[in-house]
This record gives C-alpha cells, sequence and structure tokens, in this order.
C-alpha cells in the first residue's frame, strides 16, 4: 500500500452517524478534502453494505470500514473476506482475537484491502485494562499486541498518538500507523470518551501515516473549511522522506 502523498490524503473522515441521507451528505461535502472515510458499525449496521460503495461514488475517495471484527477464526475469515470484496481500502480486525484469527483474516482478505489490527482502544484508561484483566500497562500492551499482528502478516495498525514512538522505535516503516483520537488544538471538550488524544501535526511528526478524525471535521458548521485547516495542520508537521510503500 502507498503512503499518503497529501497533506489531506493523511485525513480519514470519521462519518459517525446512522442516518445514511446524514451521511452521504457529509461525505459530498467533503469531497476533495480528505483522503478516505470512516464507516463504522453504526452506519453499516443502519445502512447496509450499499453504503460502501454510495460513499465510494459520492466521496469520490476510499473507504475504510471500522467494524473490529472478533470472533472464532473461520467466522472472521469469512467476514473479512466479504466485507473486502466489497471493494473497502481498510479494513479492523481486533488484535485480542489472537494469532489464529489474525492468520486466518490475513489469509482471507483481498489484496486490495489494508488490514488493520486494532490494539488497544483510545477511549480505553489504566483503569479500563484493569476492568479486564490485562496485566500490562497500555504501551506494553499495544506493542505486545503489535508484535502479535507482524507475526501473523498484518502490515497495519491502528493506536493512539502516544504509541507512536514505541511503535516506530521497534517495528520501523513496514508498518503503517492509522492514528485515532485526534485533535486540533483546544478541540478537547469535557465529555470527550476519548482518552488519548494528540494535535494532527504532533501525530505526523512522529510517525503517524494516517489520522482519523470525526467530530472536528463533521460537528462543524463548515466541515470542508475545518478539514482544510487540519490539512495545513498537517503540512505543518509532516517530515521530509516520508512517503514511499508500505
Amino acid at each position: 500500500m502507498t503512503r499518503p502523498a497529501s497533506a489531506k490524503d493523511r485525513i480519514i473522515a470519521a462519518i459517525d452517524v446512522a442516518d445514511e441521507a446524514a451521511a452521504l451528505n457529509l461525505i459530498r461535502r467533503l469531497r476533495g478534502r480528505v483522503g478516505l472515510f470512516k464507516l463504522g458499525l453504526e452506519l453499516f449496521t443502519a445502512s447496509g453494505p450499499d453504503i460502501v460503495v454510495k460513499a465510494k461514488v459520492e466521496g469520490e475517495a476510499g473507504v475504510f470500514l471500522d467494524l473490529k471484527f472478533h470472533d472464532i477464526p473461520n467466522t472472521v475469515a469469512g467476514a473479512a473476506r466479504s466485507a473486502s470484496r466489497l471493494g473497502v481500502d481498510m479494513l479492523t480486525i481486533h488484535l485480542a482475537g489472537g494469532g489464529a484469527m489474525l492468520a486466518a483474516a490475513s489469509a482471507a482478505v483481498a489484496s486490495g484491502t489494508l488490514l488493520l489490527g486494532v490494539s488497544v482502544l483510545t477511549s480505553s484508561s489504566a483503569e479500563t485494562q484493569f476492568e479486564i484483566g490485562a496485566d500490562a500497562d497500555i504501551p506494553s500492551q499495544v506493542n505486545r499486541l503489535v508484535g502479535l499482528g507482524v507475526a501473523n502478516n498484518i502490515r497495519g495498525f491502528v493506536a493512539s498518538g502516544h504509541e507512536i514512538k514505541a511503535l516506530r522505535a521497534a517495528f520501523g516503516r513496514d508498518i503503517c500507523l492509522v492514528i485515532p483520537g485526534i485533535r486540533p488544538s483546544g478541540a478537547v471538550k469535557a465529555g470527550d470518551d476519548q482518552q488519548r488524544v494528540m494535535t494532527p501535526a504532533r501525530a505526523v511528526a512522529i510517525g503517524a501515516d494516517y489520522l482519523v478524525i470525526g467530530r472536528p471535521i463533521t460537528a462543524d458548521p463548515d466541515p470542508a473549511e475545518a478539514a482544510g485547516k487540519i490539512a495545513d495542520d498537517i503540512a505543518r508537521g509532516v517530515p521530509s522522506g516520508t512517503h514511499g510503500h508500505v
């Protein structure tokens, strides 16, 4: 997979709404301003698989289908195969599903779809880890899970911006990092369910390939303008020599 060629191509706009008409309206307003559109569980469940094709046509961009598969290996392999046949550019699975599940999904997914392993959700905190019985702190758990993914042919990963440096140190530029929890300066508000956040410029400066951005774009009165400002911020953070292939 080719790394993004421009600042705007690094932006994945999270279309986290349930109404198809509202989703497509947002997508049309953001046409030409972002690299991909992320379609999640809420919209996919409400609209069905056809929303993938509609999003690609209306947005004239790639689609990141964020369903975070986690089940027995055979079931996840079948789901990954079916999802990739829809023509999605990125697709998520939970790394916590284990090596057999990851290997099965990797073998089943179409070559044009980048399989992304989800490490620890950006909404998770140390307390969340304790609740579920995880025996490692978040950075250690993320590194462990990404290592498991690499060992099972996964080359794209979702992690918070706070884990970028450690992941680049451990795995270099051979993996693609997709970073959610991105908030422009001053955009973090009380009640935000994202715990581990980072600004766009900072994230790309330390090694992010793609940034998943939702409310700072989609909740803005002018989503296209908001996306443009974030692209400008990203451009200021892009280090030299970061384009190429994954």
